[in-house]
């Protein structure tokens, strides 16, 4: 069958056998007007179940995760009492997340963030609607319906009946679905299976990196209480110091972001960003002007080497070495080390002490860690030779590591483009079942 053009630049070519279909020709979609009064002081243990999107676990509802609200508030909002059969999608917060409903334990109701697409009178397979939505399609139509958009997306239910789709007949709907279900459950089992094996090679690198700043490399010295809970029994030699007697600590700020004459100069400037999955800080997003350093009193540019620990939000706790001269903004403690600390052997330290620090934040969904609280955690000390040993030990083992994490994260990452590729391949007809059966 000769491929035809959609007309849709986000689907490009279909079977000629093949239609384009407008979403709300094909389905109803409900959502909760707001949370018609329906607060968290409602949710009980016992009566209908509320679905939110945080309960959406591999496209389907993770029941035992909902929380439950009075059976009169499933009754009082009938568009949004969900069927078997239905398709749910988050409109807020991650758009576009997706589960179909199964074997329904009771009456169940959503929240203001999900939306629910029924079917009229099965007019389409809801497995084939699935994968087009989970689909490069919606990404791109999304994304374009969006573009000049505030930084906080929605899902209007006004924009999305008039999403297109790929719509072929329900039979070779049915026969697409079926074979993606295969399929992508093959790729899901690989791509886990490598996800298992690094999160073991990245609690062991923790472990590694743990006995050795707190034990040492000599496990037939003596050890002696450090009296911190996190650190343990420590060589009899070391000695258990908080991390102000041992290097100076201080974080900057943010110059005005209107200001454009203090951006895009010469001076590195660290954000808690560039902290994110990396061990060895060798360059910034950003760099500020030396008017920026001159008119910004809190900003300090720290010689290198020194520590750099993230204080805010999701990054909290992640630290870096920073092997370049430069100053960071409010969300970064520098630590630089004194005569009596190794910068390397400190960058472990920091990376064995983050969990404890991260217990220790406070705020709601904005955590953070102060700088005091820095100052004053406690880490193990030993002599300066022997931190350049066990830094020099952990360098070499954690490079081993690393390479074989970075050729899991390689695999996952094929698997993962090979995923969205099969599926954009056949619910766009590029690629047919039949032809390859």
């Amino acid at each position: 069958m000769e491929a035809v053009y959609s007309g849709c630049w986000f689907i490009g070519d279909i079977p000629g056998d093949w239609r384009v279909a407008r979403l709300d020709t094909l389905a109803n979609l409900f959502g909760r007007i707001g949370w018609q009064g329906l607060t968290s002081d409602e949710y009980q243990e016992e009566g209908a179940w509320l679905v939110t999107g945080t309960d959406f676990h591999k496209g389907s509802v993770n029941w035992d995760s909902c929380v439950h609200v009075p059976e009169h508030r499933w009754e009082e909002a009938v568009q949004i009492q969900l069927q078997e059969g239905d398709l749910l999608i988050t409109k807020d917060g991650t758009i576009g997340k997706l589960a179909i409903i199964g074997e329904l334990p009771g009456h169940a109701s959503l929240n203001s963030g999900v939306m629910r697409i029924a079917s009229k009178a099965g007019e389409y397979d809801t497995r084939f609607l699935y994968y087009v939505l989970r689909s490069e399609v919606f990404r791109s139509w999304f994304k374009d319906i969006n573009a000049g958009a505030s930084t906080i997306q929605h899902l209007f239910q006004g924009d999305f009946k008039h999403f297109l789709l790929p719509f072929p007949t329900l039979v070779e709907q049915e026969r697409i679905s079926g074979f993606l279900d295969v399929q992508i459950f093959n790729l899901d089992e690989e791509v886990s299976i490598l996800e298992k094996q690094a999160e073991t090679l990245e609690r062991y690198k923790e472990s590694l990196i743990h006995e050795a700043v707190t034990k040492g490399l000599d496990k037939t010295v003596g050890t002696k209480p450090s009296g911190v809970e996190w650190i343990g029994d420590i060589p009899e030699h070391w000695s258990a110091e908080r991390m102000k007697y041992v290097c100076e600590t201080s974080s900057g700020t943010t110059p005005d972001s209107g200001n454009l004459e203090y951006y895009d100069g010469s001076i590195n400037w660290i954000q808690s960003g560039d902290l994110y999955n990396i061990e060895v800080l060798n360059k910034t997003s950003t760099n500020v002007t030396t008017k920026a350093l001159v008119e910004c009193s809190a900003l300090k540019v720290y010689k290198a080497p020194f520590v750099v620990v993230a204080m805010y939000g999701a990054s909290i706790g992640n630290s870096a070495l920073s092997i370049i001269d430069a100053c960071t903004n409010q969300a970064c403690c520098a630590l630089v080390p004194g005569k009596r600390l190794d910068s390397r052997f400190l960058r472990y330290a920091i990376n064995a002490a983050q969990e404890d620090l991260r217990s220790k934040a406070i705020g709601g969904t904005q955590p953070n860690i102060s700088q005091q609280l820095i100052k004053n955690e406690p880490i193990a000390v030993p002599p300066i030779s022997e931190q350049k040993r066990i830094a020099d030990a952990l360098d070499s083992c954690c490079a081993n590591i690393n390479s074989i994490l970075d050729i899991k994260r390689r695999q996952i990452d094929v698997l993962k483009r090979r995923r969205e590729s099969l599926i954009y391949e056949y619910v766009t007809g590029k690629r047919r079942v039949e032809e390859e059966a």
